[in-house]
Protein backbone atom coordinates (compact mmCIF):
# COMPACT_ATOMS: atom_id res chain seq x y z
CA UNK A 1 0.00 0.00 0.00
CA UNK A 2 1.35 3.40 -1.06
CA UNK A 3 2.62 5.64 1.96
CA UNK A 4 0.54 9.02 1.76
CA UNK A 5 1.55 11.34 4.60
CA UNK A 6 0.23 15.17 4.69
CA UNK A 7 2.77 18.16 5.79
CA UNK A 8 -0.30 20.42 6.93
CA UNK A 9 0.43 24.12 8.10
CA UNK A 10 -0.44 27.84 7.16
CA UNK A 11 3.13 28.28 5.58
CA UNK A 12 2.72 32.07 5.92
CA UNK A 13 5.40 31.92 5.26
CA UNK A 14 6.88 28.22 4.28
CA UNK A 15 9.99 28.43 5.26
CA UNK A 16 13.66 26.11 4.85
CA UNK A 17 12.69 24.25 7.80
CA UNK A 18 9.31 23.12 6.32
CA UNK A 19 11.24 22.43 3.29
CA UNK A 20 13.62 20.41 5.37
CA UNK A 21 10.77 18.41 6.94
CA UNK A 22 9.57 17.55 2.92
CA UNK A 23 12.90 16.33 2.02
CA UNK A 24 13.65 14.26 4.98
CA UNK A 25 10.05 12.75 4.75
CA UNK A 26 10.39 11.38 1.03
CA UNK A 27 13.02 8.87 2.95
CA UNK A 28 10.03 7.73 5.01
CA UNK A 29 6.88 8.12 2.40
CA UNK A 30 5.65 7.64 -1.03
CA UNK A 31 3.69 10.87 -1.57
CA UNK A 32 3.81 14.07 0.66
CA UNK A 33 0.72 16.45 0.54
CA UNK A 34 1.79 19.60 1.65
CA UNK A 35 -1.58 21.02 2.75
CA UNK A 36 -2.07 25.16 2.68
CA UNK A 37 -4.38 25.76 5.21
CA UNK A 38 -6.51 28.67 6.70
CA UNK A 39 -5.94 28.68 10.58
CA UNK A 40 -8.90 29.97 12.14
CA UNK A 41 -6.76 31.61 15.09
CA UNK A 42 -5.28 33.89 12.12
CA UNK A 43 -7.32 36.20 10.99
CA UNK A 44 -5.56 37.38 7.95
CA UNK A 45 -2.41 35.71 6.24
CA UNK A 46 0.64 37.87 5.52
CA UNK A 47 1.59 36.49 2.54
CA UNK A 48 -1.05 35.44 -0.14
CA UNK A 49 -2.12 32.34 -0.35
CA UNK A 50 -2.16 32.09 -4.02
CA UNK A 51 1.32 33.27 -4.42
CA UNK A 52 2.37 31.03 -1.66
CA UNK A 53 0.74 28.11 -3.20
CA UNK A 54 2.39 28.85 -6.87
CA UNK A 55 5.89 29.64 -4.38
CA UNK A 56 5.97 25.92 -3.20
CA UNK A 57 4.72 24.39 -6.05
CA UNK A 58 7.64 25.69 -7.60
CA UNK A 59 10.41 24.48 -5.03
CA UNK A 60 8.86 20.89 -6.02
CA UNK A 61 8.24 21.43 -9.64
CA UNK A 62 10.60 18.49 -10.38
CA UNK A 63 9.94 16.51 -7.34
CA UNK A 64 6.31 14.07 -8.44
CA UNK A 65 6.61 12.80 -5.14
CA UNK A 66 5.41 15.58 -3.59
CA UNK A 67 1.91 17.69 -4.48
CA UNK A 68 0.58 20.94 -2.93
CA UNK A 69 -2.59 21.96 -2.06
CA UNK A 70 -4.49 24.34 -0.07
CA UNK A 71 -7.73 23.27 2.24
CA UNK A 72 -9.90 24.49 4.50
CA UNK A 73 -11.29 22.09 6.76
CA UNK A 74 -10.10 19.95 9.56
CA UNK A 75 -6.65 18.30 8.62
CA UNK A 76 -8.42 14.70 9.64
CA UNK A 77 -10.76 15.28 7.11
CA UNK A 78 -8.74 15.88 4.58
CA UNK A 79 -6.19 13.01 5.31
CA UNK A 80 -9.63 10.58 4.82
CA UNK A 81 -9.89 12.57 1.32
CA UNK A 82 -6.61 11.62 -0.04
CA UNK A 83 -6.19 8.44 1.44
CA UNK A 84 -3.59 9.62 3.64
CA UNK A 85 -2.59 7.73 7.20
CA UNK A 86 0.14 9.53 8.41
CA UNK A 87 0.58 13.72 9.22
CA UNK A 88 3.73 14.96 9.49
CA UNK A 89 5.08 17.33 12.03
CA UNK A 90 8.14 19.52 12.79
CA UNK A 91 9.59 20.01 16.52
CA UNK A 92 11.34 22.84 17.19
CA UNK A 93 11.53 22.65 21.19
CA UNK A 94 9.26 21.31 23.72
CA UNK A 95 6.72 24.25 23.17
CA UNK A 96 6.24 23.13 19.98
CA UNK A 97 5.80 19.62 21.59
CA UNK A 98 3.27 19.98 23.82
CA UNK A 99 1.20 22.06 21.21
CA UNK A 100 1.46 19.47 18.94
CA UNK A 101 0.79 16.98 21.11
CA UNK A 102 -2.27 17.87 21.83
CA UNK A 103 -3.28 18.12 17.90
CA UNK A 104 -2.09 15.21 17.46
CA UNK A 105 -3.92 13.43 19.88
CA UNK A 106 -7.55 14.85 18.48
CA UNK A 107 -6.59 14.07 15.11
CA UNK A 108 -6.05 10.37 15.89
CA UNK A 109 -9.78 10.66 17.62
CA UNK A 110 -11.05 12.13 14.20
CA UNK A 111 -9.50 9.66 11.99
CA UNK A 112 -8.45 6.70 14.43
CA UNK A 113 -6.17 5.69 11.12
CA UNK A 114 -4.45 8.78 11.74
CA UNK A 115 -1.04 8.83 12.68
CA UNK A 116 1.24 11.30 13.49
CA UNK A 117 5.01 11.50 12.95
CA UNK A 118 7.34 13.99 14.47
CA UNK A 119 10.61 15.17 12.97
CA UNK A 120 13.06 17.13 15.00
CA UNK A 121 14.26 20.22 13.03
CA UNK A 122 17.81 19.98 11.71
CA UNK A 123 19.93 22.67 14.15
CA UNK A 124 20.44 24.71 11.26
CA UNK A 125 16.89 25.76 10.87
CA UNK A 126 15.66 25.19 14.35
CA UNK A 127 16.06 29.57 15.26
CA UNK A 128 13.46 29.99 11.72
CA UNK A 129 9.93 30.14 12.41
CA UNK A 130 7.47 31.95 9.67
CA UNK A 131 6.42 34.33 12.48
CA UNK A 132 9.69 35.50 12.45
CA UNK A 133 9.86 35.82 9.02
CA UNK A 134 7.07 38.13 8.47
CA UNK A 135 8.45 40.42 11.28
CA UNK A 136 11.71 40.61 9.51
CA UNK A 137 10.02 41.01 5.75
CA UNK A 138 7.76 43.30 7.38
CA UNK A 139 10.38 45.71 8.05
CA UNK A 140 12.30 45.33 4.87
CA UNK A 141 14.75 42.73 5.91
CA UNK A 142 16.14 40.40 3.81
CA UNK A 143 14.62 37.14 4.61
CA UNK A 144 15.88 35.24 1.48
CA UNK A 145 18.85 32.99 3.33
CA UNK A 146 15.35 31.34 5.38
CA UNK A 147 13.21 30.95 2.12
CA UNK A 148 13.29 28.62 -0.35
CA UNK A 149 12.19 30.46 -3.16
CA UNK A 150 12.24 34.30 -3.89
CA UNK A 151 9.59 37.06 -2.03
Amino acid sequence: MKKIAIFPGSFDPYTLGHHDIVMRSLNLFDEVIIGIGYNSSKKTRYFDIDAMVAKVKGVYENTPEVKVIVYNELTSTLAKKHNAQFLIRGLRNTTDFEYENTISQMNRYLNHELETVFLITSPRYAAISSTIIREVHRFGGDVTEFLPYNV
